[in-house]
């Protein structure tokens, strides 16, 4: 099938990303602009669906798609099965790509950084903090595994629904939340003639270090710069 012609058309260059029109130069708090925008569009189904790109240690990379619980200065949260595909390979190369694509806004953001679990109680209050169904699902899947059909989830989720019916579901040991901790990050904005915009803020290892050549300093220990499309 010959896809070439699919096209469409972005916003114009009146859209354009100028970097003296940034709303902040904390690249969390323009996120949070960005974010706050796409949860107010009705055309973005879930604002907060992300991919989440993890490799393993020999550099094979796997992605999918998960829901960010929560941001800060600190990081970006999700939570999952630590012993999915995308929890063994953190535990070998902690270090991950996340994505975020608007597509009625024509914006993208991408996030690079460490990976980290948060602490065992953060993990628990959230956990108990989803519906009852919600919680039930996180314990009969051990996720990634293999089953030998769909009547065995059905099944294991009767029988856990009948265990728990009057009593609390406990959180399972191989289930929790982890934090990502960018180092890395890009804002994308779609325009008309394809010539994108695309602005990086990039963390300073040290604040000692002096700017590249056409970075400018931002706040908190980041530097960002513009990107050819």
């Amino acid at each position: 099938m010959d896809l070439s012609d699919m096209r469409k058309k972005y916003k114009g260059d009146e859209e354009c990303f100028e970097e003296d029109q940034l709303v902040s130069l904390d690249p969390i708090k323009q996120f949070g602009e960005w974010f706050e925008e796409a949860t107010k569009c009705p055309e973005v189904g879930e604002a907060n669906a992300m991919c989440i790109a993890t490799c393993t240690k020999d550099g094979l990379p796997s992605a999918r798609m998960v829901l960010l619980k929560g941001f800060s200065n600190e990081g970006f949260r999700f939570f999952t099965n630590y012993e999915s595909r995308k929890g063994r390979e953190l535990e070998s190369n902690p270090f991950a790509c996340l994505v975020f694509y608007w597509e009625p806004l024509n914006k993208q953001v991408r996030i690079e950084g460490r990976v980290e679990r948060i602490p065992y109680q953060s993990s628990c209050d959230y956990f108990h903090s989803r519906p009852k169904s919600s919680q039930i699902g996180a314990v009969v899947s051990r996720q990634s595994t293999i089953i030998p059909d769909r009547q065995y989830l059905r099944q294991k989720n009767s029988e856990l629904e009948e265990r728990y019916k009057e009593t609390e579901v406990p959180m399972p040991d191989y289930w929790g939340g982890y934090i990502v901790k960018p180092t890395m990050m890009e804002f994308w904005q779609g325009q008309t003639n394809r010539l994108h915009d695309r602005i990086v803020f990039m963390k300073s290892k040290d604040g000692g270090e002096s700017l590249g050549e056409m970075q400018r300093q931002a706040e908190g220990g980041w530097v960002y710069y513009r990107l050819s499309p």
